[in-house]
């Protein structure tokens, strides 16, 4: 359990809960949440909580120590090869062009709509993925997606962020969708996403998720989200499976299964 885990990498060191607390930017009382197991961390948190213990990232969401992470994005299709105390992640540089691409695609499309904040980009991104592959199952991005109490993260999604905010392409709002509060990422009107890295069935799969999907509220998108069956069997902030797609319920499920049963 992460919460178990938590505490005893900071008896292990010698820290105390008010000093971890300001280190993640919260009160005692929350952060003992987190110990307890009550309350979930957010990316952000996790991803600090490991840097203050000195582990990797991908460690501490494995609740294990003693590995190094090196994190490389690069050309080709590396995938994870693990050596004596140590995991190194390649990620094709092809997979993050693509998500800038259609990240600010659907930013360009519906990020100015009000009820689009970033709880509500990230159930689009994790619905425009889970769905592609439950229909024709193949990736069309492929992310990575954690499972938090909001619902699915995708991890990459902060360091692109980060990187497109850097660039000038993105600029980041804080404001509010009526009383609660929202982070809004609006696109540069001079940048224009490069659709020629879709071919015509991802594009029209990502207008039809945008048109079916981006007038819902953050907690419509939640709780759909937390009905379907890659969210509800992942462990939490876990990576979830993209085979369970085939294991949904008519509720979420997107794909016609034709009658199998034969005569």
């Amino acid at each position: 359990m992460l919460a178990k885990f938590i505490r005893e990498q900071r008896k292990k060191r010698s820290l105390t809960q008010e000093f971890l607390a300001s280190a993640l930017g919260v009160s005692r009382p929350t952060y003992l949440q987190i110990e307890q197991g009550g309350r979930d961390l957010t990316v952000t948190e996790a991803r600090k909580l490991a840097e203050v213990f000195d582990i990797s990232f991908e460690s501490f969401l494995r609740e294990k120590e003693g590995f190094k992470t090196i994190v490389k994005i690069g050309v080709g299709k590396k995938r994870v090869r693990e050596a004596e105390n140590e995991i190194r992640i390649s990620i094709p540089q092809e997979k993050t062009d693509k998500f800038r691409q259609v990240l600010l695609y659907i930013l360009k499309k519906v990020g100015g709509k009000p009820n689009v904040g970033m709880t509500v980009l990230y159930k689009l991104l994790y619905f425009i993925d889970f769905d592609y592959y439950e229909k024709y199952e193949d990736q069309l991005m492929g992310l990575v997606y954690l499972k938090n109490h909001r619902g699915p993260t995708p991890l990459l999604f902060e360091n692109l962020i980060d990187n497109m905010v850097k660039n000038g392409e993105v600029e980041i709002i804080k404001s509010k969708f009526y009383q609660y509060p929202q982070t809004k990422y609006l696109v540069n009107p001079k940048v224009e996403p490069d659709l020629s890295i879709l071919n015509g069935k991802e594009q029209e799969h990502i207008d039809w998720e945008l048109q079916r999907l981006s007038d819902m509220t953050a907690s419509q998108l939640s709780d759909l989200s937390h009905k379907d069956v890659p969210w509800v069997s992942a462990e939490s902030s876990k990576p979830l499976d993209y085979e369970s797609v085939f294991y949904r319920t008519p509720e979420t499920s997107v794909r016609e299964y034709g009658n199998t049963d034969e005569d």
